[in-house]
């Protein structure tokens, strides 16, 4: 597997490398926002380990232009920054994860390897309906009632994971573990903010509504 690693603090990018390579990861590392746009535009890559606060492009717009040019790309985002605010802007810049500094290492190298399996999930051919909404998980793409949605890479995972389990109710802890990987911390309501996204994309102006709360249990998507 190939990982291109953009942080700027020398220590930080050093003990990443290294565990990744004890791991048989081959790793490249850029340590400012402009050397790794220059590298991610030139090469392939299974993941991109992206530093928030960075020189000369910050991590943010780097998400932006990445998820552009590498759309199936997984980006996991490191910060010092730890609000839920901080998540949301990260996230929706195009990041699929949110790895707040410090961490653990074996939880670096989970949501490596979560990222990496929801990835293998989509095959050609793939599609997720339930009524008038469709999803094709290849071509990464939803309609509801023939008209696109347009939906922000955790969006999509989060409508994904529902559809693929329709029907059956799924509590926050299991949401929390499947879309944004191990150590989310569940005294935020970042999932709940999530689920108001979906909402508002897909069932806010239809009169049949798909995404519905069950009090107390967590969230089902059903006709």
């Amino acid at each position: 597997m190939n990982i291109l690693l953009v942080e700027d603090e020398p220590k930080v990018a050093a003990f990443i490398k290294k565990g990744l390579e004890e791991q048989q990861y081959n790793v490249t590392a850029a340590y400012d926002g402009h050397t790794g746009q220059n590298i991610a535009s030139g090469q392939d890559f299974d993941v991109i380990i992206l530093d928030l606060m960075l020189p000369g492009i910050n991590g943010l717009e780097l998400c932006k232009t990445l998820r552009d040019k590498k759309k199936d790309t997984p980006i996991l985002m490191l910060t010092a920054m730890s609000t839920v605010n901080d998540k949301v802007r990260g996230l929706e810049s195009g990041a699929d994860d949110y790895l707040t500094k410090p961490f653990h290492f074996e939880e670096l190298l989970a949501r490596i390897k979560a990222l990496t399996r929801r990835k293998s999930r989509a095959v050609p051919g793939q599609t997720l309906t339930i009524d008038d909404l469709e999803m094709d998980c290849y071509k990464r793409t939803v309609t509801r009632g023939g008209k696109e949605v347009i939906l922000t890479v955790k969006e999509f995972a989060l409508l994904e994971l529902l559809l693929q389990n329709k029907n059956s109710v799924l509590s926050r802890t299991h949401i929390a573990e499947e879309v944004w990987g191990i150590n989310f911390d569940r005294n935020t309501n970042l999932i709940d903010v999530y689920i108001n996204y979906l909402r508002t994309k897909i069932d806010k102006d239809h009169p049949k509504k798909l995404v519905h709360t069950v009090i107390g249990m967590g969230y089902v998507i059903k006709d």
